[in-house]
């Protein structure tokens, strides 16, 4: 076994204090996703959406990295093969607990983007309607990240990565949005062994060939570990 590529979601920083689409009384359910998710509601409503990202932006600043951040990094250091890790997480818990190659392909909380001509800048600690593209000059700042009904970043490479891997895992991911969810099929079809670490099954539990439950912080470093532990 050389390859491992390793997605993760929300479940994963959950511990770290960053909520889930799930949790109650956290962000995400004080606004419906319709509202600060998706183009459409930029569209109607461009300061709704700047003050939610603005929030969770001071937010995730504030996070740090738990255990399961901790140990992925820890594999990508010391694993003979590559570990790539794939995110649907906005936030940078992977890089603060000192993981490389990490693809953010819903893109990144500390990034701003030009709907005009596309350049990507450092986003400032707080982005309003009408914010200038410091390239072009247009009005047309957003967040950059990911909506619901928009292109996940790095398809391309993300399939290359899944068609060679020996070993896939899915942690912290409710298996309900697409093309994420999906990934177990194509790594399962290129022939890796497939295992979701979760604190409950996904919608997807059934496809994958090993299965591990609890919270994030305690099963991640204790598969780290056995993994490390069968290469020595």
């Amino acid at each position: 076994m050389k390859n491992i590529v390793i997605l993760t979601g929300a479940g994963v920083s959950a511990e770290s204090g960053l909520g889930t689409f799930r949790d109650a009384g956290g962000l995400w359910s004080q606004h419906r996703i319709e509202d600060v998710a998706t183009p459409e509601g930029f569209a109607r409503d461009p300061a709704l959406v700047h003050r939610f990202y603005n929030a969770r932006r001071v937010q995730a600043a504030k996070a740090r990295p738990n255990a399961a951040h901790l140990a992925l990094a820890r594999l990508q250091t010391h694993w003979r093969g590559r570990v790539t890790l794939v995110t649907q997480n906005v936030d940078a818990l992977h890089e603060a607990g000192g993981a490389r190659r990490v693809i953010h392909m819903h893109g990144e909380l500390a990034g701003a983007l030009c709907a005009a001509c596309g350049h990507r800048w450092q986003a400032p600690d707080e982005m309003s309607p009408g914010q200038s593209c410091p390239r072009c000059a247009a009005p047309k700042g957003r967040p950059d990240v990911v909506w619901f009904g928009e292109m996940p970043y790095r398809m391309d490479e993300v399939l290359t990565h899944l068609a060679e891997a020996d070993l896939f895992a899915a942690i912290g991911t409710s298996g309900t949005v697409y093309p994420a969810a999906g990934f177990v099929e194509d790594a399962a079809h290129a022939g890796a062994h497939t295992v979701e670490l979760n604190l409950e099954p996904s919608s997807v539990v059934s496809s994958f060939a090993e299965r591990r439950f609890g919270p994030a912080s305690r099963i991640v470093p204790e598969w780290v570990e056995e993994l490390l532990g069968r290469a020595t």
